[in-house]
């Protein structure tokens, strides 16, 4: 199955609910083929990715990342999981709640997502090189019916015990920048609610109008 590029576009929302079959050798060698022709300054393609499918591996990465979801919430959401728990029908507080679901059933099941996809740059401060890449793999995949879902929670929380249990080289310079778990959805795809994109454009100056208008999405499934 193959889908054009508005719907991967439309429809490649984070899918943290993963079926346990395999993603396929030849579905991934198309994944990594189109994520590595993605530009990068200078043309350095200062990255390498590292897949990750053998379970005891993934055993290893399951408690250090449910540690540092966990402390995702007692820290950078602490503020939107105590007003969510005081007042839990707001629609706000529904809204988090739902994302905190989703969030944590991927950390509650991270061994037994079917693949994963660490990112790694050297050099590229900003991420301009390594997120065009990482988009790509997400596109790639959403165009073979794969979910994926991006964190970053092991990079922020737990850097240095991913790459020792990844045997990453610890004197080269390569920095994790993301994790992407890839898997087949359990649940269906659909274009996620986003504010208009004219309410967060402006044109020439900050804070003037874009020059249009869309209160809904300018591709929807036939």
């Amino acid at each position: 199955m193959t889908v054009d590029v508005w719907e991967a576009l439309y429809t490649s929302r984070a899918m943290r609910r993963m079926e346990p079959d395999p993603v396929p050798l030849d579905v991934q060698a198309r994944i990594m083929d189109a994520a590595v022709r993605a530009p990068s300054g200078g043309d350095s393609q200062p990255w390498r990715f590292l897949l990750v499918d053998d379970a005891s591996v993934k055993a290893q990465l399951a408690a250090p990342y449910r540690e540092a979801v966990a402390l995702l919430w007692r820290g950078h959401y602490a503020g939107q999981v105590a007003a969510a728990e005081a007042d839990p029908d707001s629609p706000s507080a529904q809204r988090f709640l739902k994302l905190r679901s989703s969030v944590q059933y991927l950390a509650d099941h991270f061994e037994e997502v079917p693949l994963l996809l660490f990112a790694f740059s050297r050099g590229d401060r900003d991420g301009g090189s390594i997120f065009p890449a990482v988009w790509s793999a997400i596109l790639a995949a959403r165009a073979q019916g794969v979910g994926s879902a991006l964190t970053n929670v092991l990079d922020i929380f737990r850097p240095d015990s991913t790459r020792a249990i990844l045997g990453v080289p610890p004197d080269r310079g390569w920095r994790l920048n993301a994790t992407v778990a890839m898997g087949y959805p359990k649940g269906r795809w659909g274009v996620a609610p986003r504010q208009p994109a004219h309410q967060v454009t402006f044109r020439n100056s900050w804070g003037t109008e874009p020059g249009f208008a869309n209160d809904e999405p300018l591709w929807s499934p036939s």
